[in-house]
């Protein structure tokens, strides 16, 4: 099966994500996308995360129901930080009969030669890059590429984050069950 791997703190998921991975599901010829909770992305601080089996639990919320979209917490029982290419060898020993791709924004592609081993995820794993303002595509380091023109939303989770610790309202940035677990549990306050 063709799957996308969409790699990302997720903290918290937002509506942003879930157009992305959907746009991506009805625009190429994957049948799944599963978002992986990054416990620890080596380029960001670990400090303002949210524990990761909540972030876990936030995404699983906001896509109950759904089959085409999986949450996965594969990189949960990795070594920390996380590293892409170390996530992709284990899923591709653990799951040989799968083909995985990896869903990245353009800007994440514009950074991909400083990722861990880069050479070896795009001779191995084709990517689907959705366009970011800001961020042409390039295709420098010769990598198989699909370029989906997904909506663009300027919504983050550090604009959420923050609207939060506001006390100002977060509805319709995120799924309404994501926002109750949010306020039920009092994250971000």
């Amino acid at each position: 099966m063709k799957i996308g791997l969409y790699f990302g703190s997720f903290n918290p998921v937002h509506i942003g994500h879930l157009i992305i991975a959907n746009h991506v599901l009805n625009n190429s010829d994957l049948k799944q996308v599963w978002m992986v909770v990054s416990p620890q992305n080596p380029f960001k601080q670990s400090s303002s995360l949210l524990n990761e089996y909540s972030r876990l639990h936030l995404i699983q919320t906001a896509i109950e129901g759904e089959y085409h979209i999986k949450a996965s917490k594969v990189e949960f029982k990795l070594p920390k930080p996380s590293y892409t290419v170390d996530t992709l060898t284990y899923l591709a020993e653990k799951y040989p009969q799968n083909e995985f791709s990896i869903i990245m924004g353009s800007d994440s592609f514009c950074n991909l030669p400083k990722w861990k081993n880069y050479k070896i995820i795009i001779k191995n794993h084709p990517l689907y890059i959705y366009k970011r303002l800001g961020f042409p595509v390039e295709n420098i380091i010769d990598a198989t590429i699909k370029v989906l023109d997904a909506p663009l939303l300027e919504i983050s989770s550090t604009k959420i984050r923050n609207l939060i610790k506001e006390g100002k309202s977060i509805r319709y940035l995120l799924p309404d069950s994501v926002k109750e677990e949010i306020e039920k549990n009092n994250y971000y306050k």
